[in-house]
């Protein structure tokens, strides 16, 4: 059996791995057209920082390691095209030039995601960067040394580590997003308050509810002003992060994709083609708090949804659990868990929802130091199933946040989670954890509209 693997990413590498290891006789042949493989881009504004000093710890794989497990890699070859009828793919040496012809009985398609570039006038000046490799990476650091007022478009968790990175690093910073809030995918205003006003105290110039106009450059081509309806920000330096769209045109007509071009697949990573297989940024997530597809690109989906290639490229064997879109942040001393719904997209889905805000300390009084931890609970009216949940602290609580992910995929109510069994420790939490008492609250709410 003979499987061809297009891309080797997160979901890459770990399609590999797991294939090889359920497969042990299968013929595994991998085409990635970078000349790295695995690279951790949630860690590139710890690098851009100087946080992480040696850059080779965010890559966990390489093609020397998928070769010792029996793939057979080529680095620097891209796809040009897939034919599904016929089962082959054209491939072409980036170094070489040569092109090939390879039949395939199942292909993966890990192909990935790219930033989205917006239509903006002025997006060719040169130093609009955009961010999501280990060569953007490495770009965007070495422009960085001689630039000081540093522009970020977007305000999700890439462009607002970014901004932090910066902004310690004594650069003038500015942050312009769509949205009125940062965050907004993410995080409720409650949360997103106490950011924005921490970001300001850092002298970061927020421009929110501002889209771009146009891009300004000086007689080099170098960006130098960044135009929106309302104001113009100078700028040596742009960053782009305004979200990220599947790289999926080579199978484009041939299996069902979202209109955005996500891939669909069932809970065994097939597509409509039982031998076509998808999984991480290409590919849509089963997403758990409103049972819909959707495409949310992060690496913990890609991870778990090329493993399970792994398991069902012969038969149906492990299904997917699904998603909550889980994440944490780390921002200017504040620790930031999210999962599931907020209350404005449950709403924004036409779900019936509510939400409790709740502030507790994290442990007794009584203790040395204690810290506050800023909670919400968004749960479905009249099942009171939860469907979201976030949390910010100084004390780092974020572990509390994939608590409330099993609460979600497990369908859990409210009622659940207030009387649900966690240890009481004094160095650790109260005789109620703050999980339990934030519950609480939302019955009191409950009972108080009932």
């Amino acid at each position: 059996m003979k499987v061809i693997v297009v891309g080797c990413t997160h979901a890459g590498t770990a399609a590999v791995k797991g294939i090889l290891k359920n497969n042990p006789d299968a013929e595994v042949v991998v085409y990635e057209k970078n000349d790295n493989i695995s690279f951790l881009s949630c860690g590139i504004a710890l690098y851009v920082g100087g946080v992480v000093k040696d850059v080779s710890g965010l890559f966990y794989s390489n093609p020397e390691e998928l070769a010792s497990l029996g793939a057979e890699v080529h680095m620097e070859h891209e796809v040009e095209n897939i034919d599904t009828n016929a089962k082959s793919v054209n491939v072409k040496s980036l170094s070489t030039g040569e092109t090939e012809t390879v039949s395939y009985d199942k292909l993966v398609m890990t192909t990935g995601s790219w930033p989205i570039i917006p239509p903006i006038e002025g997006i060719d000046s040169n130093n609009i960067l955009l961010c999501k490799n280990f060569n953007q990476a490495n770009n965007i650091i070495a422009h960085a040394k001689s630039a000081q007022k540093i522009t970020v478009i977007g305000a999700g968790y890439i462009g607002i580590e970014l901004v932090e990175a910066f902004a310690s690093s004594g650069k003038d910073v500015t942050l312009i997003d769509g949205a009125d809030r940062i965050l907004s995918k993410y995080l409720d205003k409650p949360f997103t308050d106490v950011l924005e006003d921490e970001l300001r105290q850092h002298n970061v110039t927020l421009a929110l509810g501002e889209n771009v106009a146009s891009f300004q450059a000086n007689e080099n081509g170098d960006v130098t002003k960044v135009a929106t309806a309302s104001a113009e920000f100078e700028a040596d330096l742009v960053i782009m992060c305004v979200g990220f769209k599947p790289m999926t045109d080579l199978l484009k007509g041939q299996v069902d994709m979202l209109p955005n071009g996500a891939i669909k697949v069932n809970a065994y990573m097939q597509t409509s083609l039982p031998d076509v297989f998808a999984a991480g940024d290409s590919t849509v997530v089963h997403y758990n708090p409103n049972h819909s597809d959707q495409y949310i690109p992060l690496a913990t989906n890609a991870v778990r949804q090329g493993m399970l290639i792994g398991y069902n490229l012969t038969e149906q064997r492990l299904a997917y659990r699904g998603t909550q879109g889980t994440s944490g942040l780390h921002l200017f001393g504040w620790n930031i868990g999210s999962t599931g719904m907020t209350i404005e997209n449950a709403r924004l889905n036409q779900i019936d929802a509510a939400a409790t805000t709740f502030e507790d300390n994290y442990r007794p009084e009584f203790m040395p130091t204690t810290e506050n931890v800023l909670m919400t609970l968004v749960y479905e009216k009249g099942t009171s199933r939860i469907i979201g949940g976030q949390l910010m602290s100084k004390y780092d609580i974020t572990q509390s946040a994939n608590t409330l992910s099993l609460a979600i995929q497990n369908h859990m109510t409210v009622e659940d989670l207030a009387l649900s069994d966690f240890f009481f420790q004094p160095n650790f939490d109260r005789p109620w954890n703050y999980l339990n008492l934030l519950a609480q609250a939302a019955m009191a709410d409950i009972e108080a509209t009932e």
